[in-house]
Protein backbone atom coordinates (compact mmCIF):
# COMPACT_ATOMS: atom_id res chain seq x y z
CA UNK A 1 0.00 0.00 0.00
CA UNK A 2 2.58 2.46 -0.84
CA UNK A 3 0.34 4.96 -2.48
CA UNK A 4 -2.84 4.42 0.62
CA UNK A 5 -4.37 7.62 0.72
CA UNK A 6 -3.01 9.09 -2.35
CA UNK A 7 -4.98 10.90 -5.30
CA UNK A 8 -3.41 10.52 -8.56
CA UNK A 9 -4.58 11.61 -12.10
CA UNK A 10 -3.14 9.86 -14.63
CA UNK A 11 -3.78 10.45 -18.50
CA UNK A 12 -3.69 7.70 -21.29
CA UNK A 13 -5.03 5.12 -18.84
CA UNK A 14 -6.99 3.10 -21.65
CA UNK A 15 -3.85 0.90 -22.40
CA UNK A 16 -0.34 -0.05 -22.51
CA UNK A 17 1.66 1.74 -20.42
CA UNK A 18 -1.19 3.63 -18.82
CA UNK A 19 -3.57 1.22 -17.94
CA UNK A 20 -0.73 -1.07 -16.15
CA UNK A 21 0.30 2.15 -14.45
CA UNK A 22 -3.78 2.90 -13.31
CA UNK A 23 -3.85 -0.67 -11.96
CA UNK A 24 -1.10 -1.04 -10.04
CA UNK A 25 -1.17 2.07 -8.25
CA UNK A 26 -5.20 1.27 -7.54
CA UNK A 27 -3.22 -1.76 -6.43
CA UNK A 28 -1.43 0.09 -4.05
CA UNK A 29 -3.81 2.02 -2.31
CA UNK A 30 -4.55 5.39 -4.77
CA UNK A 31 -8.13 6.48 -5.78
CA UNK A 32 -7.40 7.37 -9.19
CA UNK A 33 -8.50 10.00 -11.95
CA UNK A 34 -8.03 8.50 -15.20
CA UNK A 35 -7.84 11.93 -18.13
CA UNK A 36 -8.17 10.68 -21.98
CA UNK A 37 -9.20 12.34 -25.19
CA UNK A 38 -12.12 9.38 -25.06
CA UNK A 39 -12.55 9.21 -21.62
CA UNK A 40 -11.57 5.73 -20.13
CA UNK A 41 -14.47 3.71 -18.63
CA UNK A 42 -13.03 0.74 -19.16
CA UNK A 43 -10.17 0.98 -17.46
CA UNK A 44 -11.76 2.50 -14.26
CA UNK A 45 -14.40 -0.32 -14.48
CA UNK A 46 -11.40 -2.90 -13.48
CA UNK A 47 -10.95 -0.61 -10.74
CA UNK A 48 -14.18 -0.63 -8.74
CA UNK A 49 -14.93 2.58 -6.19
CA UNK A 50 -11.56 3.87 -6.70
CA UNK A 51 -11.22 5.52 -10.12
CA UNK A 52 -13.05 7.88 -12.27
CA UNK A 53 -12.93 8.41 -16.15
CA UNK A 54 -13.09 12.00 -17.39
CA UNK A 55 -12.52 13.36 -20.82
CA UNK A 56 -9.83 15.56 -21.30
CA UNK A 57 -7.75 16.89 -24.72
CA UNK A 58 -3.78 16.84 -23.24
CA UNK A 59 -2.73 19.38 -25.46
CA UNK A 60 -4.98 21.74 -24.42
CA UNK A 61 -4.21 24.12 -22.09
CA UNK A 62 -8.05 25.34 -21.32
CA UNK A 63 -8.86 21.30 -20.92
CA UNK A 64 -6.05 20.58 -18.95
CA UNK A 65 -6.26 23.76 -16.37
CA UNK A 66 -10.06 22.58 -16.27
CA UNK A 67 -8.88 18.67 -15.33
CA UNK A 68 -6.78 19.94 -12.37
CA UNK A 69 -9.40 22.41 -11.34
CA UNK A 70 -12.07 20.12 -11.36
CA UNK A 71 -10.04 16.85 -9.76
CA UNK A 72 -8.69 19.42 -6.70
CA UNK A 73 -12.01 20.49 -6.01
CA UNK A 74 -13.97 16.87 -6.44
CA UNK A 75 -11.39 15.02 -4.50
CA UNK A 76 -10.17 18.17 -2.12
CA UNK A 77 -6.79 17.91 -3.40
CA UNK A 78 -4.65 15.16 -5.40
CA UNK A 79 -1.07 13.83 -4.98
CA UNK A 80 0.58 12.56 -8.22
CA UNK A 81 -0.01 13.67 -12.19
CA UNK A 82 1.01 11.39 -14.35
CA UNK A 83 1.74 13.04 -17.92
CA UNK A 84 1.52 10.03 -19.75
CA UNK A 85 -0.74 9.96 -23.20
CA UNK A 86 1.39 10.62 -26.34
CA UNK A 87 0.99 10.23 -30.04
CA UNK A 88 3.80 8.40 -32.44
CA UNK A 89 3.43 9.87 -35.51
CA UNK A 90 4.97 7.43 -37.25
CA UNK A 91 8.72 6.53 -38.83
CA UNK A 92 8.30 8.67 -41.35
CA UNK A 93 11.43 10.73 -42.72
CA UNK A 94 12.16 14.48 -41.53
CA UNK A 95 11.45 14.95 -45.06
CA UNK A 96 8.24 13.31 -45.19
CA UNK A 97 6.68 14.77 -42.07
CA UNK A 98 4.28 18.29 -42.56
CA UNK A 99 4.04 20.43 -40.29
CA UNK A 100 1.17 19.62 -38.90
CA UNK A 101 2.85 16.28 -38.21
CA UNK A 102 5.88 18.64 -36.04
CA UNK A 103 1.97 20.43 -34.42
CA UNK A 104 0.26 18.14 -33.32
CA UNK A 105 3.28 15.67 -31.67
CA UNK A 106 4.53 18.68 -30.33
CA UNK A 107 1.13 19.61 -29.10
CA UNK A 108 0.18 16.14 -27.72
CA UNK A 109 4.20 15.24 -26.58
CA UNK A 110 5.38 18.01 -25.13
CA UNK A 111 3.11 20.90 -24.87
CA UNK A 112 0.74 18.67 -22.83
CA UNK A 113 3.32 17.40 -20.36
CA UNK A 114 3.84 21.25 -19.62
CA UNK A 115 0.51 22.64 -18.82
CA UNK A 116 0.17 19.34 -16.83
CA UNK A 117 3.59 20.41 -14.93
CA UNK A 118 1.79 24.33 -15.16
CA UNK A 119 -1.28 23.69 -13.71
CA UNK A 120 -0.93 20.03 -11.13
CA UNK A 121 2.28 21.46 -9.58
CA UNK A 122 0.20 24.25 -7.56
CA UNK A 123 -2.22 22.38 -6.66
CA UNK A 124 0.12 19.14 -5.21
CA UNK A 125 2.14 21.93 -3.47
CA UNK A 126 -0.88 23.45 -1.72
CA UNK A 127 -1.56 19.45 -0.77
CA UNK A 128 1.91 19.48 0.77
CA UNK A 129 4.02 18.76 -1.99
CA UNK A 130 4.10 15.29 -4.26
CA UNK A 131 5.44 13.69 -7.55
CA UNK A 132 4.89 14.85 -11.64
CA UNK A 133 5.75 12.18 -13.70
CA UNK A 134 6.49 12.50 -17.50
CA UNK A 135 6.65 9.85 -20.05
CA UNK A 136 9.52 10.26 -22.42
CA UNK A 137 11.62 8.05 -24.23
CA UNK A 138 14.90 6.27 -25.00
CA UNK A 139 13.88 8.12 -28.60
CA UNK A 140 14.59 11.34 -27.15
CA UNK A 141 18.08 10.58 -25.79
CA UNK A 142 19.90 9.23 -28.59
CA UNK A 143 18.43 8.82 -32.12
CA UNK A 144 16.98 5.97 -33.84
CA UNK A 145 14.19 4.67 -31.79
CA UNK A 146 11.69 6.86 -33.28
CA UNK A 147 10.28 9.26 -35.81
CA UNK A 148 12.15 13.01 -35.89
CA UNK A 149 9.11 14.58 -34.20
CA UNK A 150 8.07 12.34 -31.73
CA UNK A 151 12.25 11.86 -30.94
CA UNK A 152 12.24 16.08 -30.90
CA UNK A 153 9.27 15.47 -28.66
CA UNK A 154 10.57 13.21 -25.97
CA UNK A 155 14.26 15.20 -25.73
CA UNK A 156 11.83 18.12 -24.72
CA UNK A 157 10.21 15.95 -22.37
CA UNK A 158 13.80 15.38 -20.82
CA UNK A 159 14.52 18.99 -21.20
CA UNK A 160 11.15 19.74 -19.16
CA UNK A 161 11.31 18.02 -15.99
CA UNK A 162 14.89 19.10 -15.25
CA UNK A 163 13.66 22.90 -15.63
CA UNK A 164 10.50 22.17 -14.14
CA UNK A 165 12.42 21.10 -10.89
CA UNK A 166 14.42 24.19 -10.64
CA UNK A 167 11.91 26.65 -10.89
CA UNK A 168 9.62 24.38 -8.06
CA UNK A 169 12.41 24.90 -5.84
CA UNK A 170 11.02 24.79 -2.57
CA UNK A 171 7.67 23.34 -3.00
CA UNK A 172 8.29 19.80 -2.34
CA UNK A 173 6.75 19.05 -6.03
CA UNK A 174 9.27 16.79 -7.51
CA UNK A 175 9.35 16.43 -11.59
CA UNK A 176 10.78 13.40 -13.15
CA UNK A 177 10.38 11.55 -16.61
CA UNK A 178 10.36 7.48 -17.71
CA UNK A 179 12.14 7.28 -20.91
CA UNK A 180 10.49 3.56 -21.47
CA UNK A 181 12.68 1.60 -24.01
CA UNK A 182 10.94 -0.99 -26.89
CA UNK A 183 7.45 -1.58 -25.22
CA UNK A 184 4.41 -3.68 -26.50
CA UNK A 185 2.04 -1.57 -26.11
CA UNK A 186 -0.99 0.10 -28.82
CA UNK A 187 1.55 2.69 -29.97
CA UNK A 188 4.26 0.16 -31.08
CA UNK A 189 1.83 -1.67 -32.56
CA UNK A 190 2.63 -0.69 -35.97
CA UNK A 191 6.22 -2.14 -34.93
CA UNK A 192 5.70 -5.71 -33.72
CA UNK A 193 2.74 -6.22 -36.59
CA UNK A 194 5.57 -5.28 -39.33
CA UNK A 195 8.14 -8.12 -37.40
CA UNK A 196 5.52 -10.36 -37.40
CA UNK A 197 4.70 -9.60 -41.64
CA UNK A 198 8.62 -10.58 -42.04
CA UNK A 199 8.48 -13.58 -39.67
CA UNK A 200 11.04 -11.75 -37.43
CA UNK A 201 9.16 -11.04 -33.66
CA UNK A 202 11.94 -13.07 -32.26
CA UNK A 203 14.28 -10.58 -32.97
CA UNK A 204 12.23 -7.51 -31.90
CA UNK A 205 14.58 -5.96 -28.65
CA UNK A 206 17.76 -7.79 -29.61
CA UNK A 207 19.44 -4.82 -29.38
CA UNK A 208 19.35 -4.59 -25.95
CA UNK A 209 21.53 -6.59 -23.69
CA UNK A 210 18.56 -8.43 -22.58
CA UNK A 211 17.11 -9.63 -26.02
CA UNK A 212 13.86 -9.06 -25.36
CA UNK A 213 11.09 -5.68 -25.58
CA UNK A 214 9.17 -4.75 -22.76
CA UNK A 215 5.76 -5.28 -21.14
CA UNK A 216 3.20 -1.98 -19.89
CA UNK A 217 3.89 -3.49 -16.32
CA UNK A 218 7.64 -3.02 -16.37
CA UNK A 219 7.41 0.89 -16.80
CA UNK A 220 4.61 0.67 -14.26
CA UNK A 221 6.86 -0.45 -11.71
CA UNK A 222 8.94 2.47 -12.31
CA UNK A 223 6.24 5.05 -12.38
CA UNK A 224 5.08 3.58 -8.99
CA UNK A 225 8.99 4.52 -7.40
CA UNK A 226 8.53 7.72 -8.43
CA UNK A 227 5.07 8.37 -7.66
CA UNK A 228 6.02 7.01 -3.94
CA UNK A 229 7.85 8.12 -0.80
CA UNK A 230 10.17 5.94 -1.56
CA UNK A 231 11.75 8.29 -4.20
CA UNK A 232 11.51 11.41 -2.16
CA UNK A 233 14.86 12.30 -3.41
CA UNK A 234 14.71 11.50 -7.09
CA UNK A 235 13.82 14.97 -8.46
CA UNK A 236 14.78 16.42 -11.67
CA UNK A 237 15.61 12.64 -13.53
CA UNK A 238 15.09 10.93 -16.62
CA UNK A 239 14.76 7.31 -15.64
CA UNK A 240 15.74 5.29 -18.12
CA UNK A 241 13.79 1.88 -18.37
CA UNK A 242 14.87 0.57 -21.95
CA UNK A 243 16.71 -3.14 -21.14
CA UNK A 244 20.24 -1.74 -21.40
CA UNK A 245 19.39 -0.45 -24.83
CA UNK A 246 20.73 3.12 -24.14
CA UNK A 247 23.99 1.88 -23.32
CA UNK A 248 25.44 2.11 -26.54
CA UNK A 249 22.01 2.30 -28.49
CA UNK A 250 23.17 0.38 -31.77
CA UNK A 251 20.72 0.13 -34.49
CA UNK A 252 20.63 -1.43 -37.96
CA UNK A 253 19.35 1.56 -40.52
CA UNK A 254 17.49 -1.12 -43.14
CA UNK A 255 15.22 -2.76 -40.03
CA UNK A 256 14.90 1.03 -38.89
CA UNK A 257 13.66 2.07 -42.09
CA UNK A 258 15.13 3.86 -45.06
CA UNK A 259 17.92 7.48 -45.11
CA UNK A 260 15.84 10.55 -45.89
CA UNK A 261 17.51 10.77 -49.20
Amino acid sequence: MRLKGKVAIVTGAGSGIGRATALLFAKEGADLILADIKGQDETAAMIPGHAAALQADVGDETSVKELVAFVDHAWQGFDIFFANAGISGGLASILEQSAEDWQEILRVNLIGPAMAIKYAAPAIKERGGGSIICTGSVAGLRSGAGGPAYSASKAGVISLVKTAAQQLAGSNVRVNAICPGLIETGMTEFVYERARAKGMEEKLGHLNPLKRGGQPNEIANAALFLASDESSYVNGHALVVDGGLSSSHPFNRQDYGRTAI
